[in-house]
């Protein structure tokens, strides 16, 4: 991320990558309190930094995109925004640029491909273990029947 935002025909970049790039215009900041303790200065000032991403206007590899949803989880809405809190210190400005890393950091993770799985067998020696606590656990539900004074 370089200091002065480079301009594109959509606008300055705010964050850029291999293969993408967030005009400035996808993204906005919005400057809340804090929650915790913190005394005085967390009940007064508008410290914390909600940044929300316009994750569908952005010109991203469908491939990409879905990795940054699957990414994003339980802070995507449903109109396709991104939402990050960053309230870790006590500055508008340090906040407002730790959102904006952990933004860069999940758009830099979505251009790895995810690895495939290496499907494997399980060993002779765990299958025999298997086995045998199954019998174990059968010869006890066994034992569990109804008592007959026969």
């Amino acid at each position: 991320m370089s200091d002065s935002p480079s301009s594109s025909p959509s606008g300055p970049i705010l964050l850029h990558g291999l293969g993408w790039r967030v005009p400035a215009r996808l993204v906005e900041f919005r400057f809340i309190r804090a929650s915790g303790p913190g005394g005085q200065n967390v009940n007064k000032v508008s410290t914390a930094v909600e940044l929300r991403f316009a994750m569908r206007e952005a010109n991203l590899h469908p491939n990409h995109m879905a990795r940054l949803e699957k990414l994003a989880g339980d802070r995507l809405t449903k109109e396709g925004v991104i939402v990050l809190k960053a309230e870790r210190f006590r500055s508008q400005d340090a906040n407002r640029e730790d959102a904006l890393k952990r933004l860069q950091v999940m758009l830099d993770e979505t251009q790895k491909p995810p690895r495939a799985r290496i499907a494997t067998k399980p060993t002779r020696a765990s299958k025999e273990r298997r086995l045998t606590a199954k019998a174990g656990r059968s010869n006890i539900k066994a034992g569990r029947g109804k008592v007959s004074f026969d």
